[in-house]
């Protein structure tokens, strides 16, 4: 019987040693394009690589018609007896962010107020890209590091409206500060989608390093979460040597060592994980109860986003809907018992700016389209496994989509020297907790900066 039992804990052991090893394994990088033309037609002879200043406008004509669309609705169906949010978005709500939109949204003083900092489009690989760049006034011996910051889905680079002034201004205790430049992903915001098939979010890492080099920013710092957060994981992994640092708020590893290690760990938890927020983690069922009651939007998007497009694309009061409860349910998952089910942690005027610039700029379908891009190109998974030495720092809030520890987490950030995990706050922390992103950035850039100091001594 002993000698059986050790037979079984060696095989299992070796079965174990082998599976690591398996997939622990490095892949090379794929060959990429890195001047891809994503433009219409062929490449034309002569670029145009000028920077142009830009502004944003709600015009009369935009105004009226979504007024138009808003006053000529039909009826919502009422919420079923004793349901809030839990069957989706709260149609009595609704009703009252839609009265709000049509009555009192004031769309000429939203627009002023996203124009206070400077905007400006150029075209990167075919592409016209917008951007917000904001450079501060420093005193001597104060260093102005460039900062790339990249948005997810339904936003735009007006999610960083809140935190980029906190950004730019000097703050006792450190010696530099941050020149932001916030982008609009291609397909969303006031950046040009594409009609070809493949820009996934690895070929945006690549004309957002491009945008970058053309800034004249050869290395730079990153800030980002949800697809920016995939976009710019794939950055820190092909650009190693020119990312100085990356702080995400929504970490995660996309490894296959990681995804074998976070199901070993559910087996066993207590002796597996030592870690104080193993409720995050554990039990496993509760992910999947969460997945299959909210992930319903992620499957149409990677599957039949055009199908949806449709659906939302002439329907100012339908879109909002759909997007503002996803806006709700990642702000705050434990809100569904109430009618604005999250929602009113971020301000609605900042809810409908967001809702705004996608109605106005018509991206509802390109934006979407990114998830079915996501995952149609295995060199997004090949990528996906290389892990990157590039010193990164995790910022995990309480209700963002999915929570990692940093024992998987550094299967792919090797060099994760920065986590905070806090019990408060969700997805769009930009908008949602502003000030508290922003202290963690000016901690975790002068984390960076050691680190990569200390690095170079060696």
């Amino acid at each position: 019987m002993f000698r059986s039992c050790v037979a079984v804990v060696v095989a299992a052991c070796a079965v174990g040693l082998a599976v690591n090893f398996y997939y622990q394994r490095i892949p090379k990088l794929p060959n990429l394009d890195y001047g891809r033309w994503w433009g219409e037609g062929a490449r034309p002879q002569h670029e145009d690589t000028s920077i142009r200043p830009f502004k944003i406008v709600f015009n009369d004509t935009m105004i009226e018609d979504l007024k138009s669309r808003l006053r000529s609705r039909r009826a919502f169906t009422r919420p079923m007896d004793g349901i809030h949010s839990e069957y989706g978005m709260n149609t009595v709500y609704l009703d009252k962010i839609l009265q709000y939109w049509l009555k009192e949204y004031n769309f000429k003083a939203r627009a002023e107020r996203l124009n206070r900092f400077p905007h400006f489009k150029t075209r990167v690989q075919g592409l016209d890209i917008h951007y917000i760049r904001v450079k501060p006034e420093v005193t001597s011996g104060v260093k102005v590091l460039p900062l790339l910051m990249m948005h997810g889905w339904p936003s735009s680079s007006k999610e960083f409206d809140m935190a980029i002034p906190l950004l730019t201004k000097q703050r006792k205790g450190y010696d530099f500060v941050f020149e932001v430049i916030a982008v609009d992903l291609p397909g969303f915001g006031y950046s040009e989608g594409t009609n070809k098939p493949g820009l996934n979010p690895l070929q945006i890492a690549i004309i957002m390093k491009n945008l970058m080099t053309r800034l004249g920013h050869q290395r730079f710092y990153v800030q980002a979460g949800d697809w920016g957060s995939q976009a710019a994981t794939h950055m820190a992994t092909i650009y190693q040597d020119d990312i100085l640092g990356f702080h995400t708020n929504m970490p995660f590893s996309s490894r296959q060592i990681s995804t074998i290690k976070y199901f070993i760990g559910s087996l066993f938890p207590s002796l597996f994980v030592k870690d104080q927020h193993i409720h995050r983690l554990y039990p496993i069922r509760d992910l999947f109860t969460y997945l299959m009651r909210e992930s319903g939007y992620f499957h149409l998007q990677a599957t039949k986003p055009d199908t949806i497009g449709a659906a939302l694309t002439d329907t100012p009061s339908g879109m909002a809907a759909y997007m503002l409860e996803k806006i709700g349910i990642c702000s705050n998952r434990n809100q569904l018992n109430t009618a604005h089910g999250g929602l009113e942690n971020i301000a609605v005027d900042d809810l409908l700016d967001t809702v705004t610039i996608m109605w106005d700029n018509e991206s509802i379908t390109r934006s979407m389209r990114l998830y079915a891009e996501a995952f149609a190109w295995p060199e997004v998974f090949v990528v996906h496994d290389i892990p990157t030495r590039v010193p990164t720092a995790a910022m995990n809030f309480l209700h963002e989509v999915v929570y990692q520890p940093d024992w998987i987490l550094r299967d792919k950030f090797v060099n994760l020297v920065h986590s905070t995990t806090l019990d408060f706050g969700g997805h769009f922390a930009a908008m949602h907790t502003p000030k508290e992103l922003v202290d963690d950035i000016f901690e975790s850039v002068a984390v960076f900066n050691e680190f990569n100091a200390d690095r170079s001594r060696i």
